[in-house]
């Protein structure tokens, strides 16, 4: 079954090693960029730079609308052979956010409170960020559902590292 792995910077390399993903979608502050680690096609790479914020704070990037349009055209262009992975700096927020909404578009009959609460069951750390989820959840006319499912699940636990995890690709209903 077809998976989305989150995890922190600092685990990508084992990640990419053990699992042998399809692709990568990487969400680190702009100054921070890596380039695609070994294994991995360029052109299944999917780079972001934008901070960790939910408002405009100078000398930031933060979340905008066509970060989330790309996020999604990358899922939609995931072949699912083989796992997406998805991380930022911590694994906590950016990389959280991402892989909901992934899941959310791939799966748009599945309630995402059921979705967001995998997510924490999974990661007691996973704070999905806010702003990346209400752009999410407009584009995919969730009618504000994503944001009441990250609510739902509230804050994770406070961490300098989050704790990795899976989520499926599809849900049955």
């Amino acid at each position: 079954m077809p998976f989305i792995s989150v995890c922190s910077l600092a685990l990508v390399p084992s990640t990419v090693s053990r699992l042998q993903p399809w692709g990568m979608i990487t969400l680190l502050d702009p100054a921070s960029m890596i380039d695609t680690p070994e294994g991995l096609s360029p052109d299944t790479h999917l780079k972001l730079g934008l901070n960790d914020v939910v408002h405009v704070q100078e000398g930031l990037v933060p979340p905008a609308v066509a970060h989330v349009h790309a996020i999604l055209d990358h899922v939609a262009a995931w072949d699912q052979s083989a796992p997406l992975l998805v991380h930022c700096w911590a694994g906590v927020s950016r990389s959280t956010a991402s892989a909901f909404m992934a899941a959310c578009a791939l799966n748009p009959d599945v309630d995402p409170v059921r979705i967001a609460w995998h997510i924490r069951e999974a990661s007691p750390t996973a704070t999905p960020n806010r702003l990346l989820v209400r752009y999410a959840d407009e584009i995919l006319g969730r009618d504000g559902a994503m944001i009441a499912a990250v609510d739902a699940i509230g804050r994770g636990e406070d961490c300098w590292e989050g704790v990795a995890f899976d989520l499926p690709a599809r849900w049955e209903l």
